[in-house]
């Protein structure tokens, strides 16, 4: 017998067997027993269940030599303690049964109450057993009790099948009444049944919520529990600790270190299918790819190797050579030496990103390029913040990891077209950049840690100095490359040229000969340009037609001079020795050379004139150009300097009948417009001195209106040289005398007549020079830029130095100004 979890012996015979157990305290009625130890009283709770042992084993036996034992029992009934005794160690107690007779049985199946009680607890009960049997398929042996059960004893079944607090289950044992039983045991199983529902909701929407990622997450999981299992991933290193074994190879300074480290930490916390870790992981892989320390090794310079390898790659370029071979030998008596930034300035064409990398070949360091056209984001340069949505870094340090050395020859090429908006001012992040004081610890915003760039050498190329701020500006030391003469370009076209085009077209000088007359005529009539890119077009243009006459002409080729690269069944089967065939067959798998090779012609084709005609079309320009156009009064001949290089620019000007206005004409700029009034300005307010009869119609004050004009009206023209070609064009129109055709001339003037400097002298003399021209008048106080031209172009022009406007006038027209003696000035 058990009372309130406590084993009895039976007495009064009934002796039942006591464990000790805890009872509850403070029960108003419990019973107190007889007991001498008066400090160890126990509070017996007065109802109990009578039980049945059915079956005693014994358990292990513990290192402790403690023995346990399983007891199993049959409950029979309750019962009510009428008095509590002990004897010995053991409690006896005196019981009453509380069970119903059968004929209270029957009755009380007979009530309303109770039938209604009933079939409520079976519907909650059956409606559990369901739950319990999709969960976890034993429903089966349940479902058998509820028909073979009395109810009221399934409900102390149903009951002591889940877990209750030890209160419930005293007030379960305390219902005595069949009635109170069903109540108290429908009102726990329902409970017990929401608290399934609700647990099962919960799991399926936490199941519902269980991610894409999470499952795949899941999946790599148990493919990797499946691999290790078959050991087929003993080859898969795991990604962390490679990546981990690539930092600390990539010798990182102390700070990059750490910092990246603490990242690395982070990373091997997260979950790959975190939003972050690919982010972090790519963060990683960069800064272990970056060359922190590793430079390539430099040779040993040699300034006589590195002076033929400039003039094998360049030809003419005096001063810009002589400067690299300066910055090469500071670097050969002091290789850590802080170099300045060269910016090789010139028009397109003349070889500024060449000689970038032939002094990186010079040295025998690596050479990348950057370029900076059109770049108007700071992004570009100093990268993004790694808290944007597809952020990377800059270009100079993914150039950087390119090309996997510390120590490249970065060109920055276009540097004068970088431009400026809402998102900052890539100039501007150029500064730290090509300081030396400051790109020790360049910050990229990707990398948020400093990098040297001190290693670097820097080469920059701009086709103008003006578009490039001048802060900047000052951090580099200016090489002006102004273009080549005639003579530069032949020997360039004869020299690099023509290999390189035949090359690219698969000939050789045996299909075609390009003489030196012709590479002169080209130069002349097709094109007038600082650089040799449209030389090289119409180079390529020759070797093209030259390639369509060779492949479409029927070649005969002898057996035993030309077949030996040349080797199929079907000429095999075709051919005999000493035999000729027409070459319809071309083998795909030849290359290009032994193709070329294969074909014989019994001559060179060798250009000429017309050919040049017939290929490149009439000639595009021509000497008597500027005669034909100065024919007439009005008209005289500028130099100007643009992008491209020197330009001969006409100025035509004309009178008409009208209010005594200026118009201009040709998309003028401001500068340009100003110099054109105060032309005209100067010319009226002299015109007692050009002895103009007014009876001829020339009055300059009153009824006329003045139109000069500007040819190309498409290009813009701006800038503060055109003053003296101004004036005298307005001499020529006013006076009807014609301006010298070889003659032309460059400066700006004052309203009192004296003759400015200006600048790209080097530049408007070569221009003259392809044009033509034999005379050029320059201010007097540019004499000292006529250093920079060459000897040959010199030789074959006639310099004039002008101080003040009547020294133009007196040099631009035959037999000199006609009013110069009778001037006031």
């Amino acid at each position: 017998m058990v009372v309130d979890g406590v084993l009895l012996r039976r007495c009064a015979g009934t002796d039942i067997l006591n464990q000790s157990s805890k009872l509850q305290d403070g029960s108003s009625d419990s019973i107190k027993p007889d007991t001498k130890r008066q400090n160890d009283i126990v509070h017996w709770h007065n109802r109990g269940v009578a039980a049945r042992p059915l079956h005693l084993s014994r358990g292990v036996e513990k290192p402790s030599g403690r023995v346990t034992y399983t007891v199993v029992l049959e409950g029979l009934c309750r019962f009510s303690v009428l008095e509590l005794s002990t004897r010995g160690i053991y409690h006896t107690a005196k019981i009453s049964s509380l069970e119903m007779t059968k004929i209270e049985m029957e009755q009380l199946e007979q009530d309303p109450d109770y039938i209604m009680l009933s079939r409520q607890f079976k519907a909650t009960a059956t409606e559990l057993i369901s739950v319990l049997e999709l969960k976890q398929k034993t429903g089966g042996r349940t479902k058998v009790l509820l028909d073979n059960i009395p109810v009221h004893k399934l409900a102390d079944i149903f009951v002591a099948s889940f877990e209750i607090s030890f209160e419930e289950q005293l007030s379960m044992l305390d219902s005595v009444g069949p009635k109170l039983r069903l109540s108290k045991a429908t009102e726990l199983v329902d409970r017990h049944l929401q608290s399934i529902r609700v647990a099962e909701k919960i799991t399926q929407k936490v199941e519902g919520q269980l991610s894409k990622s999470q499952k795949e997450f899941l999946l790599r999981q148990q493919m990797r529990a499946i691999k290790e299992e078959l050991g087929d991933n003993e080859d898969d290193e795991d990604d962390l600790v490679a990546l981990e074994r690539k930092m600390q190879s990539a010798g990182m300074p102390p700070n990059v270190w750490k910092h990246s480290h603490r990242e690395l930490r982070r990373l091997k916390k997260m979950q790959p299918q975190q939003p972050g870790y690919n982010s972090s992981r790519v963060y990683l892989d960069l800064l272990a790819d970056l060359p922190w320390q590793k430079a390539s090794e430099e040779i040993e310079l040699d300034l006589r190797a590195a002076q033929k390898r400039l003039d094998s790659d360049h030809y003419g370029l005096v001063k810009v050579k002589q400067r690299i071979i300066e910055y090469l030998a500071v670097r050969k008596l002091k290789p850590d030496a802080r170099g300045p930034v060269l910016c090789f300035v010139g028009p397109p064409g003349v070889g500024k990103t060449s000689l970038a990398s032939s002094i990186a070949a010079a040295l025998g360091r690596k050479f990348i390029r950057i370029s900076l056209g059109g770049v108007k984001d700071e992004a570009d340069i100093r990268g993004h913040r790694r808290t944007y949505v597809g952020s990377m870094p800059g270009r100079l340090i993914d150039g950087l990891k390119r090309v996997a050395v510390c120590n490249p020859v970065m060109l920055l090429d276009e540097v004068d077209k970088t431009g400026s908006d809402v998102r900052g001012d890539p100039a501007s992040a150029l500064l730290e950049v090509l300081d030396p004081e400051q790109n020790k610890t360049f910050n990229d915003h990707y990398l948020n840690v400093p990098f040297d760039l001190s290693k670097v050498i820097f080469v920059a190329t701009a086709n103008r100095m003006q578009p490039i701020p001048p802060p900047l500006l000052d951090r580099m030391e200016v090489i002006e490359l102004p273009g080549y003469t005639p003579e530069e370009k032949l020997q360039i076209a004869m020299q690099h040229l023509i290999p390189r085009v035949l090359d690219q077209h698969g000939l050789s000088s045996e299909f075609i000969q390009i003489p030196e007359a012709m590479v002169k005529l080209v130069i002349q009539r097709y094109t007038r340009e600082a650089g040799v890119r449209n030389l090289e077009r119409n180079l390529a243009a020759l070797a093209r037609a030259a390639a369509v006459r060779i492949v479409e002409q029927e070649q005969v080729v002898p057996l035993t001079k030309g077949m030996q690269g040349l080797s199929t069944p079907l000429l095999e089967n075709r051919l005999a020795d000493g035999t000729e065939v027409e070459m319809d067959v071309m083998p795909m798998s030849v290359n290009s050379r032994v193709i070329s090779n294969t074909f014989r012609i019994a001559s060179p084709l060798v250009v000429d004139e017309t050919m040049l005609e017939k290929v490149l079309g009439p000639p595009r320009f021509d000497d008597s150009e500027a005669a034909e156009r100065v024919a007439s009064p009005g008209v005289s001949v500028g130099l100007v300097w643009t992008a491209f290089g020197g330009e001969v620019q006409f100025v035509e000007a004309t009178a008409m009948v009208g209010k005594g206005e200026l118009h201009l004409t040709g998309q003028l700029g401001d500068v340009i417009k100003e110099s054109a009034q105060i032309a005209l300005t100067w010319v009226r307010a002299r015109t007692t001195d050009l002895k103009v009869d007014a009876a001829k119609g020339f009055n300059l004050l009153e009824g006329r209106d003045v139109h000069i004009h500007f040819p190309a009206g498409a290009v813009p023209k701006d800038g503060p040289s055109a003053g003296v070609t101004l004036v005298t064009s307005l001499v020529s129109l006013f006076t009807q005398k014609s301006v010298r055709s070889d003659t032309a001339m460059t400066g700006e003037m004052t309203l009192r007549g004296l003759v400015l400097p200006v600048g790209g002298v080097k530049d408007k003399i070569l221009a003259a020079h392809r044009y033509g021209i034999k005379r050029v008048i320059l201010p007097e106080r540019n004499l000292k830029d006529l250093a920079e031209v060459p000897a040959s172009v010199l030789a074959n022009l006639e310099i004039l130095l002008a101080k003040r406007m009547e020294d133009v006038l007196e040099h631009a027209f035959d037999g000199g100004c006609p009013w110069r003696q009778h001037s006031k000035l």
